[in-house]
């Protein structure tokens, strides 16, 4: 039974020191859901017993086949928690997320709205893959973790670890957790975040049999004992600390006075006990239990007499240490509340000035401000018509029926565009699998908004304020570089896939829904099970129809690997002006930079200008006459202006913009985007008249120049990479290897997981490789190889483009035919004009 009312939540609100909002954050299968689930049933929401079977966050039909989390989903749970005696109610905002990387668009939504993240790491498997990639977008959105060991059951009942062992294996996933945050460093945080079980900022335990512990539970217990205070008996419980019996004295020397071998603290007064009571509740007799379970203080009621094996085990060790316990613990002591988190996040998420007062506003964390709601995600209504708006408050409040600025990514202070003013309808609190309706929302909190999912698209800013800025958008790990062209079975059906399809679009944070030139629909995700969740999305809840799918296709880039090897020369239709231009290559480092948004067209000129100069050589006077970034005006490419005494030049700038942005979208060897390519205007004569040197004049013009300093500087092709994480059993090695050796992937790193007989490898797999991959692994490895895939880089594809017969060659042809373009790659000769 639920052991809280909405009104004690809304009352809860207003104490924004008493309010976490966190994530649940870790690699696919590390037990995120299922440790979710503990916190859950201590809010009464289900029952203790069903913790860790349940899954409650899982709601979706298809989660629960696949057995994995595909959408993130909010909570709101009361708790009252005991600070010097006394019950403070608090109020935790939760988001499990999911944890395979398909679905990463989903974790980078979750942080953005939440302060803290319970980190969750499998002490078999350790730190994994996406368990980096999680931690290193919550470093990027400056939201504070703590680390949760999770699955220690298996290292007591299937691996029969000794301690010590287990104690290694622990210390190893810590040290590989520190090393990732070793990298980050902040203004405010010198030290950045170090995770240490002696602060109280890790806990152990096992999620599926809700029990868990940090070293503050047992420092408790031995406090009295041992007549120490718990902070310094916790810095006793790790690390080379022991306790010499005999001469009743703490020691950090493994050998007594006497010369006796002695035993770790944690090893002998946390992890011994720990495997008695577990293995005396798994195996043990009767009258064993009895005594454990008396010198624990732990009773079992009369059915739980009964139970036998694990279900004995998750009873009595729920009792006696249960994970709800340490993780509302580690959460409410280690995570910020809103008001102190606001404070140093405030940087990275408003764009404008910090000192205005919307700016003012999100740092304090003011309910009285003007309202700033960032919304990150849309979820559906139970009949997929409509969406809640799911945001975070950072000032003001927001109520029913109040008139609010909707504000698009594209949105710019003082102008129109991109810019709505409606009222919302209602506000609600997500609730897992229900919603409860509240009457308004306060600073610090996470909201669902009903009535304003017609005005944006995937995400945006909400604001009362008429001169407020937009809330940075987010950075996502991940590219949809995995396309597939959809069109209705029944041609009649062709406006209801259209209506789909926009729906579709808005339901994840990450998918494309492109209509391209031919009429194709395109659906774009970041692998091949995000396309097919959300093919059957469309399919069954958006469209409703059914649906003919293409083949997989794979996006590739247009790059450059040399110097023009002339200024190519452009004139337009009248005769009566000339473009000159030159390309050379941006470099993999500038292209990752402007790709991650570290430099870009909304940067301070001054500090851009010290950037290239400065790390990548570029001429200072170049470095300041940077028009534009392409496509899209923040693409991977630059336009400079290099000319020197060009009289009106300054009059086609926009239309060479313009030109360069169209260029860069559609390259001349596929049509496919630019990547990579620095373009410098080296010269131009323009016409005095202004009639003779408008748009429709420059703009073909400067594509045609454009096209020409591209097929003049060695173009390439570039191909998406994934990073292939391979986990299984040393015999089942040959088949990994066989099936990487038949799709041109590249090995990177082997190595072995420590305490199993199990291999981790590393390859380079290219995403036009990728589909099937996970069948054809398994089908080679008897089932025992498990794969894990993550967008890496893009990589030039061997071979010139422009040889026939060549791989390149090939790709582009097959590229150019399905886009309906002419079946031959134009020679420069073609594109160049001559004196």
């Amino acid at each position: 039974m639920v052991n809280f009312t909405i009104e004690q939540i809304r009352a809860v609100m207003d104490q924004r020191s008493c309010i976490r909002n966190m994530s649940v954050i870790a690699h696919v299968d590390h037990g995120k859901s299922t440790l979710t689930d503990s916190l859950v049933a201590r809010g009464g929401i289900i029952a203790e017993n069903k913790a860790g079977d349940v899954k409650y966050t899982e709601t979706r039909d298809d989660e629960k086949i696949r057995g994995i989390s595909i959408k993130s989903t909010s909570i709101s749970l009361y708790y009252e928690f005991d600070v010097d005696g006394a019950k403070i109610p608090h109020l935790i905002n939760l988001i499990d997320s999911p944890g395979h990387v398909d679905f990463s668009s989903e974790v980078t939504a979750a942080l953005r709205l939440t302060d803290g993240a319970l980190v969750v790491v499998d002490c078999i498997e350790g730190v994994c893959v996406q368990t980096e990639t999680v931690l290193r977008q919550a470093m990027q959105e400056r939201v504070t973790p703590v680390l949760f060991i999770n699955k220690m059951d298996r290292m007591i009942l299937e691996l029969r670890l000794d301690p010590e062992e287990m104690y290694q294996k622990l210390t190893q996933s810590i040290e590989k957790v520190n090393s990732i945050l070793g990298g980050y460093t902040f203004d405010d945080l010198p030290d950045g975040y170090v995770m240490d079980p002696i602060k109280g900022n890790v806990g152990f335990g096992s999620g599926k049999e809700c029990w868990g512990f940090s070293l503050a539970t047992f420092a408790r217990m031995y406090s009295k004992k041992f007549g120490i205070d718990v902070k310094k008996m916790m810095q006793k419980l790790w690390g080379e600390n022991y306790f010499d019996a005999e001469s009743r004295k703490w020691t950090t020397s493994s050998v007594s006075e006497r010369g006796a071998p002695l035993k770790r603290t944690f090893v002998g007064y946390v992890l011994e006990p720990l495997v008695r009571v577990a293995l005396a509740a798994f195996e043990g007799s009767p009258e064993q239990l009895n005594t454990i379970l008396t010198s624990i203080g732990v009773t079992l009621k009369g059915e739980e007499r009964e139970l036998k094996g694990k279900h004995l085990l998750k009873a009595v060790l729920s009792k006696w240490i249960n994970a709800a316990d340490g993780i509302l613990e580690m959460v409410i002591n280690h995570l910020p509340s809103p008001s102190v988190a606001q404070k140093h996040r405030v940087s990275h998420l408003y764009e404008g000035p910090l000192d205005d007062e919307c700016g003012i506003a999100i740092r304090e964390c003011d309910p009285e401000g003007p309202l700033m709601i960032y919304v990150a995600k849309m979820i559906p209504t139970t009949d997929f018509s409509r969406f809640f708006a799911f945001g975070r408050v950072f000032s003001g409040t927001v109520s029913s029926g109040q008139k609010v600025r909707i504000m698009g990514p594209n949105y710019h202070p003082g102008k129109r565009e991109d810019l709505f003013e409606k009222s919302v309808q209602r506000t609600v609190l997500m609730m897992g699998r229900y919603l409860e309706y509240i009457p308004d929302v306060p600073a610090g909190n996470v909201v669902g908004l009903v009535g304003v999912d017609q005005y944006l698209l995937k995400q945006g800013t909400i604001s009362t304020h008429p001169d407020a800025h937009t809330i940075r958008s987010m950075k996502y790990s991940v590219s949809p570089v995995v396309r597939v062209a959809v069109e209705p079975k029944v041609p009649a059906d062709l406006p209801k896939l259209i209506h789909g399809l926009k729906l579709l679009s808005k339901s994840d944070p990450l998918v494309q829904c492109i209509t391209e030139e031919g009429g194709q629909h395109i659906v774009a995700g970041c692998g091949e099970l995000h396309v097919e969740i959300c093919l059957n999305d469309l399919s069954k809840e958006y469209a409703g129809c059914e649906l003919v799918v293409s083949d997989p296709i794979v996006q590739y880039r247009e790059t450059i690997t040399s110097e023009s090897s002339e200024a190519c020369l452009a004139k337009t239709s009248n005769k009566l002006n000339r473009i000159y231009c030159s390309a050379s290559p941006l470099g993999d480092r500038l292209c990752e930079m402007i790709e991650k948004g570290e430099i870009g067209p909304n940067d301070d000129s001054k500090a851009r200008t010290k950037i290239l100069v400065e790390e990548f050589s570029w001429d200072r006077i170049d470095a300041g006459r940077l028009w534009t970034f392409g496509p899209e005006g923040s693409g991977p490419n630059i336009l400079v202006n290099t000319t020197k005494g060009v009289q009106n030049l300054e009059t086609i700038q926009d239309s060479l913009m313009t030109a360069f942005n169209w260029t860069t979208k559609e390259g001349a060897i596929c049509g496919e985007q630019w990547r990579g390519v620095r373009l410098n205007v080296v010269d131009a004569l323009i016409h005095s008249d202004a009639v003779h040197r408008g748009g429709p004049q420059i703009i073909p013009a400067g594509r045609r120049c454009f096209y020409a300093t591209q097929m003049s500087a060695s173009p390439r092709l570039q191909e998406p990479m994934f990073l292939a994480e391979i986990t299984a059993p040393r015999e089942a090695m040959k088949g990994v290897y066989q099936c990487l050796g038949q799709r041109r992937a590249s090995l990177q790193e082997e190595n072995q997981v420590s305490g199993a007989d199990m291999m981790q490898v590393k390859a380079y797999l290219p995403v036009a490789e990728s589909f099937g991959f996970t069948a054809h692994l398994r089908s080679l490895t008897a089932g025992q190889a498990f794969p894990q895939c993550v967008f890496d880089h893009w990589a030039i594809l061997p071979g010139d483009p422009l040889h026939q017969g060549s791989k390149p060659n090939q790709v582009a042809m097959d590229v150019r035919r399905r886009k309906g373009m002419k079946n031959a790659i134009p020679p420069l000769s073609e594109l160049v004009d001559r004196l």
